[in-house]
């Protein structure tokens, strides 16, 4: 049987959001697992013991991406994938691209505001994502999961984080990490904002499996870079 071992960053409870799903999905998903009720046709169930390892850091320029990696230090993951929440979303967002750019709008939680900044005056203007987008999406949908791309994590935290954990990678060409960006929670079924955080404790756990299945079955039909199409 095939050992992987993956890492779930989120971010501690904000002050101004009752239930942060960046909190909350995380630590479901090493609490439960990733399998769900739905037909998955990958079957990895039967050949593939999944460690999930969740990590809550602070929403902190200089202190997120250190607590990160020391996780990934102690863990060795095959997989790392590092959320965040994203107040203006709709559905859950796949990020594509991590940018070298700190641009704080806001104090983060040591009241520093970088404005303008690279996150690395060595590094590269941008790194693209390893995670399979087209095949998530595709599941997305065929779920109900509503969802959609997003071409950068914005210039706050969560981007800083993205980009030093691609970062990290560089020399790691066996490591498969990404970013996913949730909405608020909203349990109204009808919600114009916002999913319920069942769903997306379900689009959490899809996107874990995916990401299992890419990396056992590597295949540039289930990469989605700069388009949506199929």
């Amino acid at each position: 049987m095939e050992h992987i071992n993956v890492v779930i960053s989120g971010f501690d409870p904000y002050e101004d959001v009752t239930i942060n799903p960046a909190f909350e999905v995380p630590k479901a998903l090493q609490e439960r697992g990733i399998w769900d009720d739905s037909q998955d046709s990958t079957n990895l169930s039967q050949d593939v013991e999944v460690n999930v390892h969740a990590v809550n850091i602070p929403v902190s320029f200089a202190k997120a991406w250190p607590l990160l990696r020391e996780t990934l230090e102690a863990t060795k993951p095959d997989i790392v994938i590092a959320t965040g929440l994203k107040h203006s979303a709709r559905s859950v967002m796949l990020e594509r691209c991590a940018t070298n750019l700190m641009d704080a709008a806001k104090p983060d939680a040591d009241n520093a505001t970088p404005r303008r900044m690279p996150i690395d005056e060595h590094g590269p203007a941008a790194y693209w994502t390893r995670l399979p987008l087209r095949a998530i999406l595709r599941y997305f949908a065929k779920q109900g999961i509503p969802s959609s791309l997003s071409s950068d994590a914005g210039t706050y935290v969560c981007n800083s984080l993205f980009y030093s954990l691609l970062h990290w990678t560089v020399n790691r060409e066996n490591v498969l990490a990404g970013f996913v960006s949730f909405p608020p929670i909203n349990d109204d079924p009808h919600a114009e904002r916002g999913l319920s955080l069942d769903q997306q404790i379900k689009a959490g756990q899809a996107v874990v499996r995916k990401a299992v299945w890419y990396y056992l079955h590597p295949s540039s039909g289930n990469i989605l870079l700069d388009e949506a199409r199929d």
